[in-house]
């Protein structure tokens, strides 16, 4: 069997040999469709790299979001809950030491409230941020320190302030005269042990740990909790074990809570470049179907020039199956020839195309070659030799062996 087929496909290639111009000409549409499918589907690869790149820069795909639902949806009308659980600082220490694969994180509620110093008469007004284990790892220090685990264990009322906040005290200009004094915040006295240094930050805010904000405010400003998985790859199975842990933890299980993750942004891009993918794909495909309806021809004609060959082949013991193996070898063989002259040409177009998309757009783009590019235009290649290289072939296969012997 293999050898018929090499026997076949030889045959097929001495025929292009033959017949090269002719055949060029007629999978001209394969070669300029499966050359304008490559370009398209590079340069669309190339745009979803750079997109997730993008993405990935300025989203952490590793973070993993828990927040409290506090409202549902009843007749369309979005209502607040009576009730809701949330996570306070025990189930959070609960939910870390949980997970097999382990996460950082950090779990956060704010309020805005009104501070007093005991030099100032007067009433400051701040974001009041309730924190643990720590600030995160983005807030740089100016001066002091941030909390440590022994703050939670021996509740020690400590605070961090941003710049603003230090400002609006008046020690802007020297932050270190405010390590060590007392800020109080609902008749509770904190000690300022650290102060944050300039940032992005538009509002004044104190930082206390999360354990020093009531039950009944929690209730009704629930925390959100931020994960980061050590990679990627973990975010899923992270996602998937803090479910589960709702579930067993608390009555309603996961549904008052709602785990996100940023990987839908990633989904949701690699969607729209798949959907433009096919769009595309079909508008070009309409050149492949000429460049097959060009492949039909060539073999039309090659039968009737073959015709005295073919009653010659039947007459020396040739079957049906053999006429046909060999005029699809043909069929396969000339699209795979039109396809490999179509990806070459749609490469170097790229070439080309790239150097003048970066000069307009001034972005640092590139197209991507895959291996899926490549599997595509071989399928490609035989589906066409085959669906138009059948009718041709099952025509040289009826000929009657004497009646082709004698046409001229």
């Amino acid at each position: 069997m293999f050898k018929q087929l090499r026997f076949a496909f030889a045959q097929a290639l001495e025929n292009i040999r033959a017949n090269f111009f002719h055949t060029f000409l007629s999978i001209l549409g394969i070669v300029i469709g499966v050359a304008a499918l490559v370009a398209i589907l590079s340069l669309i690869d190339g745009m979803e790299k750079y997109a997730k790149e993008q993405i990935s820069s300025t989203t952490d795909l590793k973070n993993i979001m828990i927040r409290t639902e506090t409202h549902q949806t009843i007749n369309n009308v979005r209502i607040r809950k009576d009730s809701s659980a949330y996570l306070n600082y025990a189930a959070f220490s609960a939910l870390r030491e949980n997970m097999a694969e382990k996460a950082t994180g950090f779990l956060f509620t704010q309020q805005n409230s009104g501070l007093s110093l005991q030099d100032k008469p007067e009433q400051l007004a701040a974001v009041v941020t309730g924190i643990a284990p720590n600030l995160p790892e983005t807030e740089e220090l100016a001066i002091g320190r941030k909390f440590v685990e022994a703050d939670f264990n021996e509740k020690n009322k400590v605070a961090v302030v941003n710049h603003l906040l230090a400002r609006q005290i008046g020690a802007h200009s020297d932050p270190n005269k405010l390590i060590g004094k007392s800020i109080k915040f609902q008749g509770q006295d904190f000690n300022i042990i650290g102060v944050l240094k300039a940032g992005k930050a538009q509002t004044p805010t104190l930082f206390i740990p999360l354990i020093f904000i009531p039950e009944t405010a929690l209730s009704q400003s629930p925390p959100t909790c931020f994960l980061e998985a050590k990679a990627v790859e973990n975010v899923a199975k992270i996602k998937t074990e803090t479910e589960a842990w709702l579930n067993q933890h608390y009555p309603t299980g996961k549904a008052d809570f709602e785990v996100i993750t940023n990987e839908f942004r990633v989904d949701q891009v690699s969607k729209g470049f798949l959907l433009f993918r096919i769009v595309m794909g079909l508008i070009v495909g309409i050149s492949v179907l000429v460049g097959g309806i060009g492949v039909m021809n060539v073999l039309l004609i090659s039968v009737t020039e073959r015709t005295s060959e073919i009653g010659i082949r039947k007459a020396l013991g040739a079957n049906k199956n053999d006429i046909m193996r060999l005029f699809l070898s043909e069929s396969i063989t000339v699209s795979l020839f039109g396809s490999l002259l179509g990806l070459t040409f749609g490469v170097l177009g790229t070439m080309v195309f790239i150097p003048i998309i970066k000069a307009i757009t001034k972005v640092p783009f590139q197209a991507a070659y895959t291996w899926n590019t490549l599997l595509v235009i071989m399928i490609i290649a035989i589906l066409v030799g085959v669906i138009f290289g059948t009718y041709p072939a099952m025509k040289a296969a009826r000929l009657d062996p004497v009646d082709a012997i004698r046409r001229e």
